[in-house]
């Protein structure tokens, strides 16, 4: 019987000691794609997706994604002065990468609309039902990436491919070219209306956040 006692006391201390080390792996608090089991798991704004810490997409923090300004990071590169306001100059736009984050916006590139003048790739105006769009002046590289297409993601898991035909320029604005428009800020999707359809976005918002990439060919 005192033997069967003590074995059943060893075991009772084993459960207690694993139990205990367990806790203390769950108190130690995950950072960027630690493990975890939930959001408690997980330091600071971060919650637990897929079993790893990450951002939460619904704050908006980029912790892991930016962890830190690098010295490539695109900063303005002079002020332009609009009657009482003044907007940051961009000649440069965050890398490219396969899940690029970026600003959808809203965008009339028909006669008349707030496109301004006709599109910078092949001086025509497009069909609000064409699926097209205008990058910002360091993702459009002076032309390079005009005609080519690209696919934009929205955070309902909705993706489209459209075709770059234009500019969002994020150096100059606030004149007739530009429809009055102040320049675009440089990390700016500009989008059809056909665009922000198939993505089945609310164009009464006029703003959105996406990520985009190259089209494979």
């Amino acid at each position: 019987m005192g033997t069967h006692h003590n074995a059943g006391s060893f075991l009772v201390m084993l459960v207690c000691c694993s139990f205990c080390v367990l806790t203390s792996l769950v108190n130690a608090l995950s950072s960027c794609n630690g493990p975890c089991n939930d959001l408690n798991d997980c330091s600071g704004q971060l919650i637990c997706i897929n079993g790893k810490c990450n951002d939460d997409p619904d704050v908006g923090t980029h912790i892991c994604s930016n962890p830190s300004p690098s010295p490539s990071s695109c900063n303005p590169s002079g002020t332009l002065h609009c009657g009482s306001n003044s907007y940051p100059q961009y000649r440069c736009s965050p890398p490219v990468s396969s899940s690029t984050r970026a600003i959808l916006t809203l965008n009339d590139f028909s006669p008349g609309g707030d496109g301004g003048g006709p599109s910078e790739c092949d001086n025509n105006y497009h069909n609000n039902s064409e699926r097209v769009v205008a990058l910002s002046t360091g993702w459009y590289k002076n032309g390079s990436r005009c005609f080519n297409m690209i696919r934009i993601t929205a955070s309902n898991g909705r993706s489209v491919n459209a075709k770059v035909v234009d500019e969002c320029d994020s150096i100059n604005g606030c004149d007739a070219e530009h429809a009055g428009q102040p320049p675009c800020r440089n990390n700016v999707v500009d989008g059809s209306k056909a665009v922000w359809d198939a993505l089945g976005l609310n164009t009464d918002v006029g703003v959105e956040d996406v990520t985009w990439s190259m089209a494979s060919k």
